[in-house]
């Protein structure tokens, strides 16, 4: 297990057993975070499948490909947010795309751009990277504001990359790089 302490949260790899609450999570946030992610057919916001995905990730972690974190409130130990550093490439790209879904109830209280921040640090310091992207809506103003509380800088407007909920939409690239770190 990986644990990451931050001063509003802390971030820890999720095992099988936290596939209810991270079913209630995805559940909870479905029509909030399919503003800017894909609606997921109903099954997704089931404990099995949350189970198979936290399975899956665990095994991706062992290969070093991806690590996934279930982000945590410290005064109650309840997931509020997931947070992954994954599609991880090794050299001569040594890069990694970073991605993360806080709870709507606890937006705007820092605890993106924290963990965020935990994350970057253990993807230079831990994981050795060179390279740390995400893609972003543009009209993901919250999430604009985590990447760049973060150091991270928007490299370009990626056309047509993602398609959700029936339209292709484009999305920033911002990255970070060890140097600047």
């Amino acid at each position: 297990m990986i644990y990451l302490e931050g001063d509003t949260c802390y971030l820890r790899t999720l095992n099988v057993k936290d596939a209810p609450n991270l079913a209630n999570l995805v559940y909870r946030n479905k029509k909030y975070w399919a503003v800017y992610e894909p609606l997921h057919r109903d099954d997704y916001y089931t404990t099995a499948v949350q189970r198979e995905k936290i399975r899956e990730s665990l095994l991706l972690m062992n290969e070093k490909r991806e690590y996934s974190f279930g982000v945590f409130e410290h005064n109650t130990d309840q997931m509020i947010g997931s947070i992954s550093l994954y599609s991880l490439k090794r050299m001569p790209f040594s890069s990694g795309l970073i991605g993360y879904s806080i709870d709507e109830k606890l937006t705007g209280k820092g605890i993106a751009s924290e963990a965020v921040h935990l994350v970057k640090l253990f993807g230079f310091e831990h994981v050795n990277l060179n390279r740390m992207e995400a893609y972003v809506s543009p009209r993901n103003l919250g999430s604009i504001k985590v990447l760049e509380n973060n150091a991270f800088h928007r490299e370009g407007l990626l056309r047509s990359l993602l398609y959700i909920n029936g339209k292709w939409e484009d999305h920033y690239i911002y990255a970070c790089i060890s140097e600047d770190f």
